[in-house]
Protein backbone atom coordinates (compact mmCIF):
# COMPACT_ATOMS: atom_id res chain seq x y z
CA UNK A 1 0.00 0.00 0.00
CA UNK A 2 2.70 2.30 0.85
CA UNK A 3 4.35 2.07 -2.54
CA UNK A 4 0.89 2.66 -4.11
CA UNK A 5 0.76 5.89 -2.42
CA UNK A 6 4.03 7.41 -2.97
CA UNK A 7 3.67 6.12 -6.91
CA UNK A 8 0.15 8.15 -6.56
CA UNK A 9 2.07 10.90 -5.65
CA UNK A 10 5.32 10.19 -8.56
CA UNK A 11 2.62 10.35 -11.34
CA UNK A 12 0.66 13.57 -10.01
CA UNK A 13 -2.19 11.74 -8.66
CA UNK A 14 -2.46 12.95 -5.39
CA UNK A 15 -1.11 16.57 -4.94
CA UNK A 16 2.38 17.24 -3.08
CA UNK A 17 1.89 18.82 -0.18
CA UNK A 18 2.51 23.16 -0.36
CA UNK A 19 4.69 24.71 1.52
CA UNK A 20 1.93 27.48 2.65
CA UNK A 21 -1.67 28.20 2.08
CA UNK A 22 -4.44 30.62 1.16
CA UNK A 23 -6.50 31.87 3.60
CA UNK A 24 -8.91 34.18 2.89
CA UNK A 25 -11.16 35.77 5.49
CA UNK A 26 -14.12 38.73 5.27
CA UNK A 27 -14.17 42.10 7.55
CA UNK A 28 -17.05 41.53 10.15
CA UNK A 29 -18.88 44.32 8.34
CA UNK A 30 -18.64 42.70 4.85
CA UNK A 31 -19.35 39.21 6.61
CA UNK A 32 -22.39 40.94 8.26
CA UNK A 33 -23.46 42.20 4.62
CA UNK A 34 -22.96 38.48 3.29
CA UNK A 35 -25.40 37.41 5.36
CA UNK A 36 -28.02 39.54 5.85
CA UNK A 37 -27.90 41.29 2.58
CA UNK A 38 -26.12 38.89 -0.03
CA UNK A 39 -26.20 35.79 0.67
CA UNK A 40 -23.73 33.69 1.92
CA UNK A 41 -23.09 31.49 -1.38
CA UNK A 42 -21.89 34.93 -2.80
CA UNK A 43 -19.14 34.57 -0.03
CA UNK A 44 -18.04 30.89 -1.17
CA UNK A 45 -18.07 32.02 -4.97
CA UNK A 46 -15.90 35.44 -3.99
CA UNK A 47 -13.39 33.19 -2.13
CA UNK A 48 -13.36 31.19 -4.99
CA UNK A 49 -12.67 33.28 -7.42
CA UNK A 50 -10.02 35.21 -5.63
CA UNK A 51 -8.12 31.93 -4.90
CA UNK A 52 -8.06 31.37 -8.50
CA UNK A 53 -6.19 34.86 -9.01
CA UNK A 54 -3.61 34.21 -6.19
CA UNK A 55 -2.61 30.86 -7.41
CA UNK A 56 -2.36 32.00 -11.18
CA UNK A 57 -0.28 35.37 -9.69
CA UNK A 58 2.05 33.02 -8.02
CA UNK A 59 2.52 29.75 -9.60
CA UNK A 60 4.73 27.13 -8.50
CA UNK A 61 6.50 29.76 -6.25
CA UNK A 62 3.35 28.66 -3.81
CA UNK A 63 5.56 25.66 -2.80
CA UNK A 64 8.83 27.68 -1.40
CA UNK A 65 6.16 30.27 1.09
CA UNK A 66 4.72 30.19 3.92
CA UNK A 67 0.89 30.97 4.23
CA UNK A 68 -0.95 34.24 1.92
CA UNK A 69 -3.45 35.87 4.38
CA UNK A 70 -5.96 38.02 2.69
CA UNK A 71 -8.95 39.92 3.88
CA UNK A 72 -12.07 41.07 1.54
CA UNK A 73 -12.89 44.14 3.65
CA UNK A 74 -15.44 45.04 1.22
CA UNK A 75 -17.16 43.98 -2.49
CA UNK A 76 -20.03 45.12 -4.50
CA UNK A 77 -21.71 43.34 -6.93
CA UNK A 78 -22.78 45.07 -10.51
CA UNK A 79 -26.08 43.07 -10.61
CA UNK A 80 -28.25 41.56 -7.80
CA UNK A 81 -27.49 38.43 -5.92
CA UNK A 82 -30.07 35.50 -5.49
CA UNK A 83 -30.53 36.58 -1.91
CA UNK A 84 -31.01 39.93 -2.63
CA UNK A 85 -33.68 39.04 -5.90
CA UNK A 86 -35.52 36.76 -3.07
CA UNK A 87 -36.21 39.63 -0.66
CA UNK A 88 -36.59 41.90 -2.89
CA UNK A 89 -39.04 41.31 -5.54
CA UNK A 90 -38.50 44.53 -7.72
CA UNK A 91 -35.34 43.51 -8.68
CA UNK A 92 -34.16 41.53 -11.92
CA UNK A 93 -31.22 40.49 -13.58
CA UNK A 94 -30.88 43.73 -15.87
CA UNK A 95 -30.67 45.74 -12.51
CA UNK A 96 -27.04 46.94 -12.47
CA UNK A 97 -24.97 49.12 -10.46
CA UNK A 98 -21.01 49.77 -9.77
CA UNK A 99 -19.42 47.51 -8.14
CA UNK A 100 -15.42 46.82 -7.08
CA UNK A 101 -13.99 45.49 -3.98
CA UNK A 102 -11.32 46.73 -0.99
CA UNK A 103 -8.57 43.66 0.20
CA UNK A 104 -5.73 43.51 2.36
CA UNK A 105 -3.32 41.13 2.16
CA UNK A 106 0.35 39.54 3.34
CA UNK A 107 2.88 37.13 2.29
CA UNK A 108 4.61 34.89 5.02
CA UNK A 109 7.92 33.46 4.59
CA UNK A 110 7.98 29.72 5.66
CA UNK A 111 9.39 31.07 9.19
CA UNK A 112 6.10 32.66 9.65
CA UNK A 113 7.64 36.60 8.95
CA UNK A 114 5.88 39.18 7.08
CA UNK A 115 7.54 39.15 3.32
CA UNK A 116 5.45 41.75 1.54
CA UNK A 117 2.01 43.60 2.05
CA UNK A 118 -0.63 45.16 0.32
CA UNK A 119 -3.78 46.93 0.32
CA UNK A 120 -5.78 47.26 -2.79
CA UNK A 121 -9.31 49.07 -3.77
CA UNK A 122 -11.36 49.59 -6.84
CA UNK A 123 -14.53 50.28 -7.16
CA UNK A 124 -15.95 51.56 -10.72
CA UNK A 125 -16.93 55.45 -11.18
CA UNK A 126 -19.34 55.16 -13.74
CA UNK A 127 -22.37 53.00 -14.79
CA UNK A 128 -22.06 52.94 -18.11
CA UNK A 129 -19.34 50.50 -17.94
CA UNK A 130 -21.55 48.32 -15.92
CA UNK A 131 -23.96 47.22 -18.39
CA UNK A 132 -23.44 43.68 -19.79
CA UNK A 133 -21.36 42.87 -16.56
CA UNK A 134 -21.78 39.62 -14.48
CA UNK A 135 -22.50 39.62 -11.13
CA UNK A 136 -19.46 40.15 -9.69
CA UNK A 137 -17.15 41.49 -12.58
CA UNK A 138 -15.76 44.70 -11.10
CA UNK A 139 -14.73 42.89 -7.87
CA UNK A 140 -13.16 39.94 -9.76
CA UNK A 141 -11.46 42.96 -11.76
CA UNK A 142 -10.11 44.03 -8.12
CA UNK A 143 -9.04 40.24 -7.19
CA UNK A 144 -7.36 40.45 -10.38
CA UNK A 145 -5.25 43.85 -9.71
CA UNK A 146 -4.89 42.43 -6.09
CA UNK A 147 -3.34 39.47 -6.78
CA UNK A 148 -1.02 41.53 -9.37
CA UNK A 149 0.35 43.93 -6.86
CA UNK A 150 0.56 41.28 -3.69
CA UNK A 151 2.75 39.12 -6.59
CA UNK A 152 4.79 42.57 -7.57
CA UNK A 153 5.29 43.25 -3.70
CA UNK A 154 6.38 39.53 -3.09
CA UNK A 155 8.86 39.67 -5.50
CA UNK A 156 10.35 42.85 -5.31
CA UNK A 157 10.57 41.87 -1.27
CA UNK A 158 12.61 38.46 -2.41
CA UNK A 159 14.49 40.15 -4.69
CA UNK A 160 16.02 43.03 -2.39
CA UNK A 161 16.38 39.70 0.65
CA UNK A 162 18.52 38.24 -2.35
CA UNK A 163 20.85 41.29 -3.32
CA UNK A 164 21.06 42.28 0.29
CA UNK A 165 22.58 38.31 0.48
Amino acid sequence: MKYLLISACVLGLVPAAQAGDVNITFSEKFAESLQDKLGEREGTYLIKQLTRDIEQEFGDELATMGDINIKIIDAKANRPTMKEMSDKPGLSMRSIAVGGASLEGEVLGEDGEVIASTNYKYYETDIRYAKGSATWSDAKRSFNRFADKLGKEYRKATDDADADS
